[in-house]
């Protein structure tokens, strides 16, 4: 009997072996790269967080794409885009950088000099070129109402904080998403440095790396001219723009955002 057990046991030793040999061989691992999605990095901007991705992120994930939302800190371009950039150099593989607002001003520094880096993703975003800062691009055309809805300066160690004002928030931020879950937002949004707002971009990562623009037409933050603007010097290589969305469209139209996504990541 024990060397019927020894038998078994050697001949699902070889078994095991032939499996794993098989998994690694070059052919099974050019199979395996081959039915790879590219990663896909999510970025969110000022007076939100990573949850504001959360529409987005269960339709990415249902076409099986691997997804990752990063906490942006918010406390200065370089900085941030630092932050992002460490993030980045730790996933195999392409990827698809996607950035919301402020957070396409951290992707376009963050990207940079980074060849895994497939598409950039502009979700109602700035997308500034090197020495251009948010306030700038926001000055550029009429139709932003962000200063006339933020609160006072909140002073903090190394600056003052900006919040918009919860009462006027959804007007300003939401408008086409539902009173209730425009309130939560407003009570859960994560302010921004006032100088990150003032800051000059070092790099513009759109320069070399194919983009993709996606915004709507009645956004009070980021003027619809400043992101067609935006998405021409860029060259886009698709632009898509939804009427009467607001500033937060990947929460009211997660679809059209992920959608978007998809094109650049089988695109790249």
């Amino acid at each position: 009997m024990g060397s019927v057990r020894r038998a078994h046991a050697l001949a699902a030793v070889l078994t095991v072996a032939a499996v794993l040999g098989a998994l690694t061989s070059p052919a099974a691992a050019g199979q395996a790269r081959a039915a790879d999605k590219p990663t896909v990095v999510l970025v969110h901007g000022a007076f939100a967080d990573s949850s504001s991705w959360n529409g987005v992120v269960s339709q990415l994930l249902a076409q099986g794409y691997p997804v990752l939302a990063v906490a942006n800190p918010l406390r200065g371009v370089k900085s941030d885009a630092d932050q992002v950039a460490a993030v980045l150099k730790s996933i195999d593989g392409p990827i698809v950088l996607v950035g919301h607002s402020y957070g396409g001003e951290v992707i376009s520094a963050a990207a940079d000099g980074n060849p895994n880096v497939k598409a950039l993703v502009y979700v109602a975003a700035f997308a500034p070129d090197t020495g251009e800062s948010a306030a700038d691009l926001s000055a550029k055309f009429p139709g932003g109402t962000l200063g006339q809805a933020l609160a006072p300066p909140v002073a903090v160690p190394g600056g003052d904080d900006l919040y918009i004002q919860q009462d006027k928030f959804r007007e300003q931020f939401a408008a086409d998403v539902p009173v209730e879950q425009a309130t939560q937002m407003a009570v859960t949004q994560r302010p921004i440095a006032q100088a990150a707002l003032a800051e000059k971009a070092e790099a513009a990562a759109w320069k070399t790396i194919p983009s993709y623009f996606v915004y709507g037409s009645a956004d009070k933050n980021i003027p619809a001219a400043v992101q067609d603007f935006m998405a021409k010097r860029a060259g886009a290589k698709e632009t898509v723009v939804v009427g009467d969305a607001s500033h937060v469209i990947m929460v009211s139209h997660p679809d059209v955002v992920a959608k978007m996504i998809q094109d650049a990541a089988t695109a790249s």
